[in-house]
């Protein structure tokens, strides 16, 4: 869309006039919403708030709902926490059982003859580590120690458990005792059994963390020891013995199978503890282990010896001691992922929180800054007519600079239609030229001392084309170009005499200029010179190469250009050679004029 100079100068002559009012009409006001009334003005507000306030209103209820993902994630950690702290003391329970078992197991088989260590020392530990568990759960356990019967109680507390447990032990120690010692290993198993299945119910197989696979490793490895040590039992009493009977046979066959089953899975579970168990196997005893398991599975009779019960018993101890070393780093190693895990939440819940906070201190402020720039743009709104009589003013200026700077012609043009179509001139002439050598002249001095001297020489090149109907289109650094026969249109050929007459007397001025800074050197200047159609054409082009493939001190033409010097006359050429211009090859030929003795060259093109 265009304006033209009245219509522009008619909506500025009607703003002038324009008066605040409770309802103005100014030729700006682009909708039916005035700013200028007070009314129109709450209405603009209103729009621009409501409108960044959506999406700071989606922002809260994201970051809210990504908070609210962020606290179910560390309750699911603090529920992992607590699964972890009732495994642990679970562990600590069964473990302290296993070693109360063996040693009572030992015990009896000896008749309390020989104590591997002080049994009244083992309870108080068993008794500590029961001590110390925060939850407990319902057990079932065997009505009596000295039956097979299936039927149990249910302990309903931790007082009552160790009750029944200090029972257990008084009547091991009494001289009545009739317990044998896989009475005493079947109870001690009942016990720990109700607290590994209590372990197994409690883990979760399906966390976000992975923590439920250290768990099921760590229950898996304290089975595996669970079932070890039942076997070792068996094992005492083959060596013991000399031979097992057939259930007995039976169950250490079972118990050896389940231990080496459960140690493998929990291998499947926590890769690393693959690792540890063969530094864990990095002893000598170990293959004496593996050779007595083979004997055991043989059941072969032998000589009953308790000094090879004892051996067996302590290998046994040893190896079962150094799993629980295992268990026990897999129990730390359960603890600082689950502190990790802790942090972790932590750290997300601390960042969601500072991000919601910061989203609802900085919205009002977004707003209020947005009701600031929106009053701000309102105010300007208001100047905006003042502006207008402003423009005005720097409208005649700009006119002045204009007429300045453009043709007269070409300037009334663009006033008039704000715009200057391309144009077609039919015949035109075009003068390239440059001075020879000016990077190393301008490289000897300084920049004023350059600045001088194209002044210089272009104040004498300006006061001579005053003298010829040409026009100067620009100069650029040494470039100096003018063209005739634009842009008033010319019905003759006299550019072409016009711009060669000139290029001699510019040449010949150009011999006689002394360089400021540089007296004793001669002006040397390259000209080309080319004529034909100005718009679509390439006319401007080959006029510049005929000024950059130019020598100095001559004047290259064309042969359009040769054309119309011979029909004026006054001119003389003579070859130059073949050149290259424009990937084409032309036959070059020098012309000069007789009065002056200057060379001008033209080029003919080759068909």
């Amino acid at each position: 869309m265009t304006l033209n100079l009245n219509d522009a100068e008619s909506v500025l002559s009607s703003c002038e006039d324009l008066k605040i009012s409770e309802n103005p009409i100014c030729c700006f006001r682009v909708n039916s919403r005035n700013p200028a009334i007070k009314r129109d003005r709450q209405f603009q507000l209103f729009k621009m708030i409501i409108l960044p306030f959506i999406p700071i209103l989606a922002l809260l209820i994201q970051t809210s709902f990504s908070l609210y993902d962020i606290i179910q994630y560390r309750n699911e950690v603090n529920e992992i926490e607590s699964q972890v702290v009732m495994a642990t003391d679970l562990g600590k329970v069964v473990t302290r059982l296993q070693l109360e078992r063996g040693e009572v197991a030992f015990y009896i088989y000896t008749n309390g003859s020989i104590l591997k260590s002080n049994l009244t020392q083992r309870y108080a530990t068993t008794d500590e580590a029961i001590n110390n568990m925060t939850t407990w759960t319902q057990i079932i356990l065997p009505a009596s120690s000295n039956t097979n019967d299936e039927v149990g109680e249910v302990m309903l507390n931790k007082t009552s458990f160790q009750m029944r447990l200090n029972d257990f032990r008084t009547q091991i120690h009494s001289e009545e005792n009739n317990n044998t010692v896989f009475e005493a290993m079947l109870w001690y198993m009942a016990v720990n059994n109700a607290m590994l299945g209590h372990l197994t119910n409690q883990i979760k197989e399906s966390d976000k963390s992975g923590i439920w696979r250290y768990l099921i490793g760590f229950k898996n490895l304290i089975r595996s020891i669970e079932n070890i040590g039942v076997a070792a039992v068996y094992g005492i009493n083959y060596y013991g013995r000399g031979h097992l009977s057939t259930d007995a046979y039976v169950n250490y066959i079972k118990y050896d199978a389940l231990g080496r089953d459960l140690l493998n899975s929990s291998f499947t579970y926590v890769a690393s503890l693959r690792r540890d168990y063969r530094n864990l196997t990095n002893f000598p005893e170990y293959g004496s282990i593996k050779n007595r398991s083979r004997t055991i599975s043989l059941n072969r009779k032998i000589n009953p010896s308790i000094e090879d019960a004892i051996k067996y018993y302590g290998t046994m101890t040893f190896y079962v001691e150094r799993l629980r070393n295992m268990h026990s780093n897999l129990r730390r190693r359960i603890k600082q992922e689950v502190r990790s895990l802790l942090k972790e939440a932590s750290d997300k819940e601390a960042i969601g929180i500072a991000i919601l906070v910061t989203v609802l201190i900085v919205s009002p402020i977004i707003i209020i800054f947005l009701r600031n720039a929106v009053a701000t743009i309102q105010v300007y709104s208001m100047n905006l007519v003042q502006k207008a009589r402003e423009l005005k003013l720097e409208q005649k200026k700009s006119d002045a600079l204009l007429f300045q700077m453009l043709p007269t012609s070409v300037a009334i043009r663009l006033k008039q239609t704000r715009r200057v179509p391309a144009e077609f001139f039919e015949s035109a002439t075009i003068y390239f030229s440059d001075i020879v050598g000016f990077t190393e002249i301008a490289s000897t001095c300084s920049p004023l001392e350059v600045c001088s001297f194209l002044n210089s020489i272009y104040k004498l090149f300006d006061e001579r084309i005053e003298c010829y109907d040409v026009y100067k289109v620009e100069t650029c650094g040494d470039a100096y170009m003018v063209a005739s026969g634009l842009p008033e249109r010319s019905h003759s050929k006299k550019h072409v005499s016009e711009i060669a007459t000139m290029a001699l007397d510019l040449l010949h001025a150009s011999s006689y200029f002394k360089i400021p800074h540089s007296p004793n050197e001669k002006l040397q200047i390259r000209i080309g010179i080319h004529t034909g159609s100005v718009g679509a054409g390439d006319t401007v082009n080959v006029a510049s190469r005929m000024e950059s493939t130019g020598e100095a001190s001559k004047i290259h033409i064309t042969s359009e250009v040769n054309d119309e010097l011979q029909l004026i006359g006054g001119f003389k050429t003579e070859a130059r050679g073949l050149i290259d211009v424009k990937n084409k090859i032309r036959i070059a030929l020098f012309l000069h004029q007789r009065e002056l003795n200057i060379l001008l060259s033209f080029i003919y093109p080759c068909s």
